[in-house]
């Protein structure tokens, strides 16, 4: 019974309602989402098939998008972490959005409250790969009205897992 999750209504979450365990759980797995399922029984004092199924729950119900590794940039050569704070006219923001996305040296790109702002983060290995990403994909691009940059200088806090914002 465990194993089949689509027959068992009591694990359902309903409008994203979780119970304290379902918390407990994703807080553990946000400091280490290497944890085993018997490891986080043993912490919570329940089974490990109660664990499986919970997490399976919640990835089901997108609570958990993904599991994922934080990796260091700057151990694999992205030493340049830049914020660029674009502004575009509102009928292109959507398109300037997807095509910004898409490119492989921006990680997180955000629609601000305005719809005419782009709040993007981009890595690269140099000032001048930077300058080359910026060249390519925002100089001169039709309904890019304006764009601030600023760069990385310490990193004094990182989200490492939690809610997205």
């Amino acid at each position: 019974m465990a194993g089949n999750m689509h027959g068992i209504g009591q694990f359902a979450l309903e409008k994203n309602e979780m119970n304290r365990l379902d918390t407990e759980i994703i807080g553990m797995l946000i400091k280490d989402g290497r944890l085993s399922y018997a490891e986080i029984a043993r912490q919570l004092g329940v089974t490990r098939a109660h664990v499986r199924d919970r997490v399976q729950v919640l990835v089901d119900s997108g609570s958990i998008e993904q599991f994922t590794a934080v990796i260091d940039p700057e151990k694999l050569g992205k030493s340049v972490s830049a914020f660029l704070d674009i502004k575009a006219t509102p009928e292109t923001i959507e398109e300037i959005a997807q095509s910004l996305a898409d490119q492989p040296e921006v990680i997180s790109l955000y629609i601000m409250s305005d719809m005419r702002s782009l709040h993007t983060h981009a890595l690269t290995d140099s000032q001048e790969s930077l300058l080359a990403f910026a060249s390519r994909e925002i100089y001169g691009r039709e309904g890019i009205v304006s764009v601030e940059c600023q760069t990385l200088l310490k990193r004094v806090k990182n989200r490492v897992g939690g809610p997205r914002l």
